[in-house]
Parts: structure tokens; sequence; C-alpha cells
């Protein structure tokens, strides 16, 4: 599950992590009352106005604007609430913004010039480990980076038996160039992101840039948090999070329905029980020269209403032109599924493309008889090549 940054941020603070002070507005008007929560009472001060998107790149869509004065927070909060937002990681029509996160400016002039570090926390699959990984080259693209400089990205492997040790924490700070009271600092800073990675169960705590202001403090000025969905039975707050309006809609229903689904780019629909079978399934419709429109897994308890749901959330897909179903009747009878399949093209009346249903295990013979005596438009197979090369045929 992804977090918006404020979001991300209110957990870093939680774990003793520095951050950039800031609060969510909804509106422009909101904005400026928030802006004045955080006006420093020494004299004027200038705010970030922040796109709260699900997606990297906002300043280069313009959703990352400062407000010189509060004078200015309502007309700039004003010109991003509301807009299409198009990033590097978005798609090419963009996420709609809700709201925006106003922060204080932590560029302020002293004695000393502000620094900018990249900072992730995340697992290493190559090792199984986690991993800090950190750059000197803050406020920049990591792959970027990576590819022009790949001698300015250093890592950290933690081993999971001893945990985060000091020694590593300083080595980080000592990498990335620090001294004196920043040094001090970082140590501390780099510790507590540790524990806050370990302890909101997050798959990836991401910081760029992190600041060492003019007076050698070190705070997070951003955070990308990716939770582990895996682990959100054990943070009910963190789970309280969530935001729909980030997600594709047909994903939200789909998991409603209990489905695990994903939209793809092709124009095979796929309904199968198992993530494995899913993904060998959109394998050999590849091989076949097919191209899946969906990962579509209906879980081990499939009913005819949980089949009937799984044909409608497919089929919103325009560009779907056929629909596999491969069950193997493990812990679901295969009748069971066929049944559905049946009463879903009853129920539906409109299904329009094809229907290739392939079945093995429990109950198999029983289910494709009742699919051959249904007197409707599905196709049955018994091998699953057999199943691609129909689709193909058909499609």
């Amino acid at each position: 599950m992804n977090l918006h940054e404020y979001q991300g941020k209110e957990i870093l603070a939680g774990y003793g992590v520095r951050i950039q002070r800031g609060k969510v507005a909804q509106t422009p008007a909101e904005a400026v009352e928030v802006a004045k929560q955080l006006t420093d009472e020494t004299g004027p001060s200038w705010y970030g106005v922040k796109a709260q998107v699900h997606a990297g790149g906002r300043g280069k869509g313009g959703g990352v604007k400062l407000a010189k004065g509060i004078d200015k927070v309502e007309e700039v909060a004003d010109s991003i609430i509301g807009m299409q937002l198009v990033t590097p990681q978005t798609s090419a029509e963009g996420k709609k913004v809700h709201q925006v996160l106003i922060a204080e400016d932590v560029y302020y002039p002293g004695e000393s010039e502000t620094s900018e570090f990249y900072m992730s926390v995340l697992l290493n699959r190559s090792t199984g480990r986690n991993m800090i990984m950190y750059s000197t080259e803050g406020g920049m693209d990591i792959e970027t980076v990576a590819e022009e400089t790949p001698h300015l990205i250093f890592t950290e492997e933690i081993d999971p038996k001893v945990g985060l040790t000091g020694f590593q924490a300083r080595k980080v700070a000592f990498n990335l160039g620090l001294s004196g009271a920043a040094f001090k600092d970082m140590t501390k800073f780099v510790t507590a992101l540790y524990r806050a990675y370990e302890g909101a169960d997050a798959s990836l705590f991401e910081i760029n840039p992190v600041l060492k202001t003019s007076d050698d403090k070190i705070l997070a000025v951003d955070a990308k948090v990716t939770i582990d969905d895996n682990a959100l039975y054990r943070h009910q707050d963190i789970a309280a999070m969530r935001d729909t309006r980030e997600e594709d809609a047909t994903e939200v229903e789909a998991g409603e329905a209990g489905l695990n689904f994903v939209k793809l780019d092709g124009n095979v629909g796929c309904m199968v029980n198992g993530a494995g079978l899913a993904m060998a399934t959109m394998d050999i419709i590849k091989m076949a020269g097919g191209n899946p429109a969906n990962f579509l897994d209906v879980g081990g308890t499939a009913d005819a209403a949980r089949v009937e749901q799984a044909f409608r959330i497919i089929l919103r897909d325009e560009n779907v032109k056929a629909i596999l179903v491969n069950i193997f009747g493990g812990i679901v009878r295969c009748d069971r599924v066929a049944q559905g399949v049946v009463d879903a093209y009853k129920n539906m009346g409109n299904i329009n493309v094809p229907i290739i249903v392939r079945l093995q295990g429990t109950n198999a013979e029983e289910a494709k008889k009742l699919i051959d005596e249904s007197g409707l438009e599905v196709h049955s197979a018994i091998a699953l090549q057999e199943a691609a090369d129909l689709v193909q045929e058909l499609v």
C-alpha cells in the first residue's frame, strides 16, 4: 500500500525522525490557514506547496511550487489543487490532485551551506536482506545517478540476526562527507529511519532529499513510503491511511469482492485460481501470440457469485476480445466454477466475446458436462496449450 508524503512523514516522526514540518490542505483557503500555523514569529516565511499523489517526479509536472510569502499561498495552492498532474511515473492521463501539503521553508540562511542527500531503505531481493541505499546526489532521480555516476551510490546491507549497528550508521554519515554536529545527527537519523522501516512493516522508505540544513540539522524533506499489504492486519492505523482515489477503481472493486486483480494492457481476459497458475496462464497466452489484459485470481473458494463478479470486472475493459478461464480444482470444485460461468453468462446476457474454459481437477468431468450442455457459446479445452491456441484463434 502506497502512502502520501504527509502520511509517510507522520510515521517517520513517530519513530523520532526529524521531518520538515507541514500539514495537508484540501482547499486553497485551508492552505492559507495551515500556512499561518507554520509561520515563524521572527518574520515573513516562504512555503512549499506540494501535490499529494502516489507518484514521483511531482516537481517536473508542476506539482511542487514555492509560495514566496503567506499572501501567495492561496494562489499557488489553487493552481495545484484540481490539476491533472502528469509525471514520469503516471500514465499520460495523469492523476487528479485532491490535496496539497503546505510545508515550512527549511532552506533558511545560516553560517554553512545546505546539502541534499538521497536515502532509501528496501529489501535486496538477491540476498534476502534489508539494505540502506544512499547517495550524495540528493534531489535527483536515483535512476539517473545510477546510470551516469554509479560510484556515487552506496549501499549498506543489514544482517537480520544483528540489525543495524552503530558502526553502519556512522559509516553512512562518513560516506556522505559529514562531520561534527551534522555527522552525529545523520547517525541518529539513519538509526531512526531504519527503526521506522522495520516498525511499520514497510517494503520501501525513500527520502529524497534528506537535507542538511545550514545549522547542521538532518531532516526528511520528502517521504515515499510503501507498506507491505500482508502486514496491514498488524497496523490498523496505517491501513486507515489508504486513499482509494489514488488507485485503479476496478482494482479497488475487485479487492472488495475478494478478487486479486491487476489491470494490464492486453486483449485477453484471464480468470484463474491461484497466483502461480495465473502467471503461467499469462505466460502461455503470450507464447501463443496473445496478450493478457489482466491478472485475476478468483482464489480457492470461488463460488458462482464471485465468478460472475469476475466476469463483470474483466468485461469493463473495452480492449478484451476473449476470456480464458483456467481453473485447477484442488480446493475449489470445478463444477462450482462451471456453474458460475453458466450463471454469469445467463445473468449478464451481453457477453459478446468468446469464452474459453479449461477445468482440471476435482469434478472436472461434471464441470465439462455442465458447460457442454448449457447451450451457450462457451468453448472448452483440456490442455493449457490447447486453451491458449484456441484463444489466439478466436481473437
